[in-house]
């Protein structure tokens, strides 16, 4: 189509289809006889759901350990409602993978309720895929980041998303801010600046790069444009503002230009002298990025993990530096997408059933 008019987006194609399936009560093909093997998943996202729901189907005796309350991941927590309809969608995908067989279990975090060891030696599981994801936020390590008003993107979303924040109802309210300040350029930057739009905010996302390196899709910069959203570009936080109760008062900024490409291929934002100015705030979203919780390998002998804390992991079929282990998704790659984390789980439910088959 791309030849003859505008290009088919492939995600509009999937939508379709996952669309068509459930309005048509299109079921998963049952799973086969129990083989008698035991596995276990860590993490009910995307990438824990999709290997479950592919070694169910090949008989597997598969349960899913989720830290959280709720079954989903960031599916539940990560992606707001307007993108991603957590009842209408997720529930019924999560409530599939259930029809396969594949037993759920919350509240349990590995490496504190019980730990990967134990999982092999105690409760008898002979393979285990670690889906975690990359739950641990960074921070810029400037002044003021400790005040009352400063959430981590994580944080809020989480807040909004799973603990329905939003809701007066709840006892899990947020400091909502009439003025929002989002630090970063991604994804989930767009989506924490529109749900606090949502909340009634005004907001600004600053960003230190031009829009051209902005590593948002184009289409959730779009989105965030029409709902009001300020950008300030080439623009860099150096101070967070704190009044005498220890809350957000404003934050310090300056003015950037590109200077040479650094590693990454992207041009390096340099400092403008003298250009410092201060933005009203009483609220900071930093959304800078996240690791994984380093929890699961701290406490797992035989685990490696690199620089980034990311597990290593074979790309083609999720095996681990610790036999019988594992894992795919955002816990080996740093953040990234739901479809690239879907993939690991399948390659990782393929590795899993060619290592107990040879074994």
């Amino acid at each position: 189509m791309g030849l003859r008019g505008e290009p088919v987006s492939i995600g509009k194609l999937e939508r379709f289809a996952a669309d068509y399936a459930l309005e048509h009560d299109i079921r998963p093909e049952s799973s086969k006889e129990k083989n008698g093997h035991k596995v276990a998943v860590i993490g009910s996202g995307p990438s824990g759901l999709t290997c479950a729901g592919d070694l169910a189907k090949q008989g597997y005796d598969v349960t899913v350990f989720e830290a959280l309350h709720e079954l989903g991941g960031v599916l539940v927590y990560g992606i707001p409602e307007f993108r991603l309809p957590k009842e209408k969608v997720v529930a019924k995908e999560i409530e599939k993978v259930k029809e396969l067989g594949v037993k759920f279990e919350t509240n349990v975090v590995i490496g504190k309720s019980t730990t990967i060891d134990q999982l092999f030696e105690e409760e008898g599981f002979e393979a285990v895929y670690i889906g975690s994801g990359a739950g641990l936020p960074m921070f810029m390590g400037i002044p003021g980041e400790n005040a009352n008003g400063v959430f981590s993107a994580n944080e809020y979303l989480t807040r909004a998303n799973l603990m329905k924040a939003f809701d007066e109802n709840y006892d899990t309210p947020i400091f909502a801010g009439t003025n929002v300040a989002v630090v970063g350029g991604g994804n989930v930057a767009m989506d924490a600046a529109r749900v606090a739009a949502r909340l009634g905010a005004c907001v600004h996302v600053v960003y230190r790069r031009s829009e051209t390196e902005l590593p948002a899709r184009a289409e959730e910069v779009h989105h965030a444009r029409e709902e009001g959203i300020i950008f300030d570009l080439l623009t860099n936080p150096k101070e967070i503002l704190v009044d005498e109760n220890g809350y957000v008062k404003g934050m310090k900024v300056v003015k950037m230009q590109l200077g040479e490409p650094d590693a990454s291929g992207r041009r390096r934002p340099e400092e403008i002298p003298g250009s410092e100015y201060e933005i009203k705030t009483d609220t900071v979203i930093m959304s800078l990025g996240t690791s994984p919780n380093p929890l699961i390998s701290s406490t797992t002998k035989g685990l490696d993990i690199n620089r980034w804390k990311c597990i290593i992991a074979d790309e083609e079929n999720g095996q681990t530096t610790k036999e019988g282990v594992f894992a795919g998704g955002d816990a080996v790659t740093g953040a990234a997408t739901v479809i690239l984390a879907m993939g690991a789980g399948k390659a990782g439910a393929k590795g899993i059933d060619e290592y107990l088959k040879n074994k």
